[in-house]
């Protein structure tokens, strides 16, 4: 009782004023004004790019925080370690990082609902000796190196109960991407790292190579603090249901690795040396007539045309580094589709054409990849894909479900039913993809020699770096390439009613 009246004279006396906040999660988040996102600094999750901040983690949270009313404020890490304690301490408000669901993660976070699944996989240098299981992981003195605290880490202490002598090695300042990238270059045996994960660092990467899967599909998400007061948890499950309904989950999710399934060895090395030997040369060209397209989407097409040779020909007549046919080239006043400048401008304002008889209703972020579709088989063709879409019950509008019936129209008793006829719709679909992963291996390559972050926009947060995100403009700045054309093609006709084995179907 004495103690207790000590206290109160001394909280009187120093003049301490002790209130009781009694506001939810929530209210503090909009009070604030800023939601607060932890995240890893890697390709699939968030970073810089050549255009700004992207990733599909900075995408969602960036509807996340539409939702909220608030600004949104990326803090990205280089290492994992250092994330779940920042959200332990309040320093972020949730964890948005491409990150599974583990039991010991569930013991002491609050998972959002999953996103997307992922399955764990070991990795060694495409050539050198490949594990065949478990306990090949030691031999010949191999290094396994994985990330501290991360699912891999508990996925081996797990495997050594079984396997009492299975060792590897734990680093603590590094990412999962840089282990793959030492896995590349020799410095270590084997990693383990998610399949998306590997996936994508193979378009820059292309010696990683998959040993074996050690775990069927895991699911991944957004994590939060427990706590008793459950108004952000709550719309943030409920976020992630109106995404899943009307589809733009599944919309983000292919627009960043819908493409990244297959993986041709051959050509992503060949590809990566032209990006070396030919790119330099001719990227000035895709630059000056890009026009609304990002200049690296006109080059991945160009690639997938001619390899950049200026001089390439096709034998049925197409020919340039853009690959077109006589009549194309004329329509877009190319005088010599050997000339590379005319050619790259040609074939610009012929995709720009073809981009703009694209259908409104589909979503701005998928309707290049249509355009793309129409510059391969014909705009007719790519319609009779998007009709046989719809009558399959499938959304016309979303490129993840008309990809899947572009092989269709090369079956009879498909093209039939349609007003075109018959197309070689498998090669349409191997064409946009291919340009969609060439594309995505320039951004990569680039990305790798960033040198560093403006240092205007960075600031120090308790070992993280803080990185304020723009304000979003009214269309996104990445669709430029979908939104700002003028209609100069609204009134051609329709002018491919039959099909061409080659581009720029007539």
């Amino acid at each position: 009782m004495i103690s207790l009246t000590v206290l109160v004279l001394s909280l009187a006396v120093t003049g301490c004023d002790w209130t009781f906040d009694d506001r939810t999660v929530l209210e503090k988040i909009r009070d604030r004004g800023v939601l607060r996102v932890g995240t890893l600094n890697n390709e699939l999750s968030y970073y810089i790019g050549p255009d700004g901040p992207t990733g599909l983690d900075y995408e969602l949270a960036s509807r996340f925080a539409d939702k909220l009313g608030v600004k949104l404020e990326m803090v990205p890490t280089y290492t994992l370690s250092g994330l779940f304690p920042a959200l332990e301490r309040g320093d972020v408000d949730l964890i948005a990082a491409g990150l599974t669901i583990t039991d010991q993660r569930l013991a002491q976070f609050r998972p959002g609902p999953a996103y997307y699944f992922v399955s764990q996989q070991v990795v060694y240098k495409k050539g050198h000796w490949r594990p065949r299981d478990v306990d090949d992981f030691d031999r010949e003195d191999a290094i396994m190196a994985v990330v501290e605290d991360s699912s891999h880490d508990l996925t081996l202490q797990a495997l050594k109960q079984d396997h009492p002598d299975l060792s590897w090695k734990v680093v603590q300042d590094a990412d999962d991407d840089e282990l793959l990238k030492q896995v590349a270059d020799g410095e270590i045996d084997f990693t383990i790292a998610d399949s998306v994960d590997i996936a994508l660092m193979q378009r820059t990467h292309p010696d990683i190579a998959v040993a074996m899967a050690l775990s069927e599909d895991e699911p991944v998400a957004w994590f939060m603090k427990k706590q008793g007061d459950s108004s952000a948890y709550a719309l943030m499950v409920n976020f992630f249901g109106e995404l899943n309904q009307t589809g733009e989950l599944a919309i983000l999710e292919e627009k960043y690795f819908g493409h990244v399934d297959q993986f041709d060895y051959v050509d992503t090395r060949a590809f990566l040396r032209a990006l070396e030997s030919k790119l330099p040369k001719w990227e000035p060209l895709f630059k000056k007539h890009a026009n609304d397209f990002d200049w690296r989407l006109l080059a991945a097409l160009s690639y997938q045309e001619s390899h950049w040779n200026p001089r390439a020909i096709s034998p049925t007549g197409v020919r340039g580094m853009m690959m077109l046919t006589l009549p194309t080239a004329k329509s877009v006043g190319v005088r010599n589709r050997l000339d590379p400048e005319q050619s790259i401008k040609g074939g610009s304002l012929y995709l720009q054409r073809v981009l703009d008889r694209v259908p409104d209703s589909v979503n701005p972020h998928e309707r290049i990849w249509f355009a793309l579709a129409s510059y391969n088989i014909g705009f007719g063709h790519m319609m009779d894909a998007r009709r046989l879409t719809e009558a399959q019950g499938a959304d016309p509008n979303s490129w993840s479900d008309v990809k899947q019936r572009l092989p269709l129209l090369a079956k009879r008793q498909y093209y039939t039913q349609t007003r075109y006829g018959y197309a070689r719709g498998y090669e349409a679909l191997s064409y946009v993809e291919n340009i969609r992963r060439y594309y995505q291996s320039i951004l990569g390559y680039e990305k790798a020699h960033i040198e560093s972050l403006d240092s205007q926009q960075v600031e120090d947060l308790g070992g993280l770096q803080t990185i304020v995100a723009p304000d979003e403009p009214s269309e996104n700045a990445s669709e430029n390439a979908t939104e700002q054309a003028p209609d100069s093609a609204s009134s051609q006709s329709e002018d491919n009613s039959t099909p061409q084995s080659d581009t720029q179907s007539q």
